[in-house]
This record gives structure tokens, C-alpha cells and sequence, in this order.
């Protein structure tokens, strides 16, 4: 059984993490985020559920206005080709539906299938907005206490910057 929300925030108040957190209606997209958050100051977040052609699971968490070149991220990360995880594998391994994709995920993937990467850019904030793990609500969470969660759950995260596409 995923992890609910509450379990998830009992887990980061046990790491000394406050994570205020915002309740909202439904998001699905960037887009909708934008519209429904007003002045919320920080970084904002997207996630990415992707996979390998030999079944290596990545979570590449960015910042929201990133347009994501995967074919620079394949090669700068030598992951192979990259495609978009199935919602029925996104929910065997992280607990979530998509949409509701986030960092704070990995509380589910209990057997540490996923390779994380966060976005370099992340670090230039004081604070991060992050579904916690439903899309109706919004955590905020630091860079630094990110990494203590990140870590705590058993991975080591790949620090990267996230090229955008051509023309961008």
C-alpha cells in the first residue's frame, strides 16, 4: 500500500522538516498550477516518470518552466533512450497517479527502482513547491531538507543542469 499523504507528512516532520503545505483544487499541468497558486514565492517544480528501453526507472525533477531536451539528458546522463513511464508502473513504483508526480514520491519506492536526478536550478531558491502526493495541495520544502528527504528514503540524487530543447 502507498503511503498517504499524512504518512508522508509524519515522515518529514520526523526529519525536522515543517513543510507547510497549501490545499488547492486539481492540477494536471504547469499551466494550471500557475493559475491557481498566485504570489507563492520559490521554484516551482515538474516531474518526470521515465524509462529506459532496458527498464531503468528516472525521476527528473526540474524546474517548472524547463522545457526538457531528453536526447541532451539521455547523453549527459549515458541513461539510453528515454520514454515516459505507464501510469500502472508510475503507481507500482511511486504510489501516485500522474499528475501528482513528485519528489515526495519516493516514500513508495521501497525498493529503490528509481534513479533520481534534480535539476541544478533547484538550488537557487530558498524554497520548493511540490505535490504531496496528490495533485490538490502544494509543499513547500527547501533545497537542503529536499536532499535530507531525498537521500533518507535510500537515494543518492544525480545533481544535473536540465538542457532545453533547441530554440528555446
Amino acid at each position: 500500500m502507498p503511503a498517504t499523504r499524512e504518512q508522508l507528512m509524519d515522515k518529514l516532520a520526523q526529519l525536522g522538516i515543517a513543510a507547510p503545505t497549501v490545499d488547492h483544487e486539481a492540477v494536471f499541468t504547469v499551466e494550471e498550477s500557475r493559475r491557481l497558486r498566485g504570489d507563492l514565492p520559490g521554484g516551482h517544480i515538474k516531474n518526470l516518470f521515465l524509462k529506459t528501453k532496458k527498464g531503468d526507472l528516472w525521476l527528473v525533477v526540474c524546474l517548472e518552466d524547463r522545457r526538457v531536451d531528453l536526447k541532451k539528458l539521455e547523453k549527459r546522463l549515458a541513461a539510453g533512450r528515454f520514454s515516459f513511464g505507464k501510469p500502472e508502473l508510475l503507481m507500482e513504483v511511486l504510489g501516485v497517479e500522474p499528475g501528482s508526480v513528485t519528489p515526495l514520491s519516493l516514500i513508495n519506492d521501497s525498493e529503490k527502482r528509481v534513479t533520481v536526478v534534480l535539476d541544478e536550478g533547484l538550488f537557487d531558491f530558498d524554497a520548493l513547491y511540490c505535490h504531496p502526493l496528490v495533485n490538490t495541495a502544494s509543499t513547500r520544502i527547501s533545497p537542503d531538507e529536499l536532499m535530507t528527504f531525498v537521500r533518507d528514503c535510500g537515494h543518492e540524487p544525480v545533481i544535473s543542469p536540465i538542457d532545453t530543447r533547441e530554440g528555446d
